[in-house]
């Protein structure tokens, strides 16, 4: 090693432990940065795809080809950020936007781009929220997603399906007012809650696992529901937000203890609370660095980073299928006659979640039931029609244009007033003997 790297090697050593953490600092700096209260103002949305060639989604893809295709899209003046998933999907994460309608028009463009891209590449895009026909295969070999793999491996086969074979439609959205009342943040954390299995029925799209039905309308669903409660789960619903989310954070096992590049694999220590490495500085003292990468590898439906990351959604057949999902939970989120109404329709499933001490979401029978029945369970199909024509009625006041009105429209007349979801057609395709494929462009739905 040079000189110049030993002294850099050193520096690096001694910022790192001049940044160590305690245990009482880690509950202050997540207290601190989970929820940013103030007015609920702009709205962003993360949009996952499945890659593969035209018409054959149940080949596997080259990952030279993958990898030339992404190299050339993140070469694209994008307004989005453009990251691949472990298995190859594709993930574009808009900007935060200042409007609903901003937020739609800057990812049409860049989807439009994406596309257009991806086509001399044989390559385009799906919107399914588990791959029907692929096995897992991981083509990212980084330390993360090494330390990852052998983490999930513990608790079964769903962690590896979860890297690699899933996509979802996440929305984000302000955390909310400081203060109660529908638009304050203990409110909206709350709604997420309740409303968040309700939206895995309605929007469910991923009834097949290696071209076979699974017996569930959402097989994403049940894909997080089968990795350890830990890393997968939320807080108990009840009691205030951020010391929920502190205490579970703190309590959720550490999935690895990082290293310097060159210094080896990442450590997977077994059972290791964030609250235990930090009493015990062992194997070395956490840092707030540590602390922070620690966050980003609990994966509950609904995430507090500052705002609120809603996860539950999946991926949606046609081009602009993503966008009902977001317009429908951004008019019961930011629209306050809407959101109160929303609460009140989806309030009794609070029964079903459950009482301190049960499973807290996605293991509970309420978020169980939303991924194996969708829609096609009373309750939630009522709740779902109640929110779609409260959503309906508030996207004017949002200032949505009539095209999204439509959307969310003809979504509610063509599925959710008959108590389908896009699972449903997958399934109807499977019976005719049609392959559970949608190419953007070519509108799945019947």
């Amino acid at each position: 090693m040079l000189e110049g790297d030993c002294t850099k090697h050193r520096a690096q050593r001694h910022t790192k432990a001049r940044d160590t953490v305690s245990e009482a600092e880690v509950e202050a700096l997540v207290r601190g940065i989970c929820f940013k209260t103030g007015p609920p103002r702009t709205i962003g949305v993360e949009l996952e795809w499945l890659v593969h060639e035209p018409g054959l989604p149940h080949l596997p893809v080259p990952v030279a080809r993958l990898e030339a295709a992404y190299a050339a899209l993140r070469a694209l003046p994008l307004h989005s950020s453009v990251t691949v998933e472990p298995g190859g999907q594709l993930e574009l994460s808009s900007l935060p936007a200042a409007s609903l309608t901003e937020c739609i028009s800057a990812m049409q463009a860049d989807l439009a781009v994406v596309h257009d891209a991806l086509r001399p590449h044989r390559l385009t895009l799906s919107g399914v929220g588990a791959d029907p026909w692929r096995p897992p295969s991981r083509i990212l070999r980084e330390p993360r997603y090494d330390a990852l793999e052998s983490c999930l491996d513990r608790g079964g086969p769903a962690g590896r399906r979860m890297m690699c074979s899933t996509a979802s439609v996440q929305i984000c959205l302000d955390a909310g007012y400081e203060e109660p009342g529908p638009l304050g943040y203990a409110r909206r954390w709350r709604l997420a809650h309740l409303l968040g299995p309700v939206l895995v029925a309605a929007f469910a799209n991923s009834p097949l696992q290696d071209g076979r039905p699974t017996g569930w309308r959402s097989t994403r669903q049940a894909v997080w529901a089968g990795i350890e409660p830990g890393r997968s789960g939320a807080p108990p619903l009840d009691g205030e937000p951020r010391e929920a989310w502190t205490r579970h954070a703190l309590d959720a096992p550490v999935m690895c203890v990082t290293r310097e590049p060159g210094e080896g694999p990442w450590s997977v220590p077994e059972g290791m609370s964030f609250r235990a490495w930090a009493r015990s500085g062992a194997p070395r003292r956490p840092t707030r660095e540590d602390l922070v990468y620690h966050l980003t590898t609990l994966f509950p439906p609904v995430r507090p980073r500052g705002h609120l990351e809603l996860r539950m959604v999946d991926a949606q057949p046609g081009e602009d299928g993503w966008i009902v999902p977001l317009a429908v939970t951004s008019a019961l989120f930011d629209d306050p006659e809407a959101a109160e109404t929303a609460y009140r329709a989806v309030k009794p499933l609070a029964e079903r979640y459950g009482p301190q001490g049960s499973p807290a979401a996605p293991h509970n029978p309420l978020w169980l039931d939303a991924a194996r029945h969708g829609p096609a369970d009373p309750e939630l199909r009522e709740a779902a029609v109640v929110c779609f024509a409260t959503a309906l009625d508030a996207l004017p006041r949002l200032g949505a244009p009539a095209a999204v009105r439509d959307a969310v429209a003809t979504y509610a007349a063509q599925y959710v007033a008959r108590g389908r979801c896009p699972a449903d057609d997958l399934l109807d395709g499977l019976r005719d003997g049609r392959r559970p494929h949608d190419t953007p462009g070519k509108d799945s739905r019947r």
